[in-house]
């Protein structure tokens, strides 16, 4: 590999990893902030979200940079296009955890309810399977990227459980309509955290081992189950 290519990829694997620290904490930072109806945690989230963005643009004009003067081949392309893919996947969970906070502001704001379901639950979960899937970045290890598969079903089987509950409870005390409503909100989104988790995981075992594994059901051939991946 050319000394300067060397040079350029150690460079893109520092941002890329600066981004996932920061998006990471912003999630982590926008459950709290719902789950303690902080509304100074939640603006701190915003806040960051800028800061994101501008890493996200960064990444990829780097990655143009190497695509358009170096044209890389084998493992090298394919850690350019996986880096590529990854770094939208960070973005948009960077704005998923700004929604979050969105909701936590408005319910910092509302009276206390006492809600029909474990909200913590999906948090652990949703959290669990960025955090895995990005130590799985870091460490571009694959097999831990395939046991980020494993708490899939149960983060989309508790969204699906507290759909129903939350229509329940409407029902019964339609003047919590909102509040509820934006628990339902909340949940969704770490719904789809947990699928760009997925993505995240994914594009890792391309970058490692050069398999696709999207939409084969290969990822099934290999599950490892995260520890306390589901609410321990």
């Amino acid at each position: 590999m050319p000394r300067h290519l060397l040079r350029e990829i150690d460079e893109v694997k520092r941002q890329i990893l600066s981004l996932s620290a920061i998006v990471e904490e912003s999630v982590r930072l926008a459950v709290q902030a719902i789950e303690t109806r902080d509304s100074r945690l939640a603006a701190e989230v915003v806040a960051r979200d800028g800061e994101i963005d501008r890493l996200e643009m960064e990444v990829e004009e780097a990655c143009l940079k190497i695509l358009a003067l170096y044209q890389p081949v084998a493992i090298d392309l394919r850690f350019i296009v996986s880096v590529l893919k990854i770094n939208n996947d960070l973005e948009r969970v960077g704005d998923l955890a700004v929604n979050i906070a969105e909701r936590a502001a408005y319910l910092s704001g509302r009276p206390e309810i006492g809600i029909p379901f474990d909200f913590g639950e999906i948090c652990r979960c949703a959290l669990e399977m960025l955090r895995q899937s990005l130590d799985a970045l870091m460490s571009m290890d694959s097999e831990l990227a395939y046991g980020v598969f494993a708490c899939d079903d149960r983060v989309d089987a508790i969204n699906r459980e507290m759909y129903g509950r939350i229509t329940a409870a409407i029902h019964r005390d339609p003047q919590k309509t909102d509040i509820l409503l934006s628990y339902l909100t909340a949940t969704r989104r770490l719904e789809r955290v947990a699928d760009y988790a997925t993505n995240i995981a994914e594009d890792v075992i391309y970058m490692v081992e050069g398999q696709i594994v999207r939409h084969r059901g290969l990822s099934a051939e290999k599950e490892k189950p995260i520890p306390g991946g589901q609410g321990e």
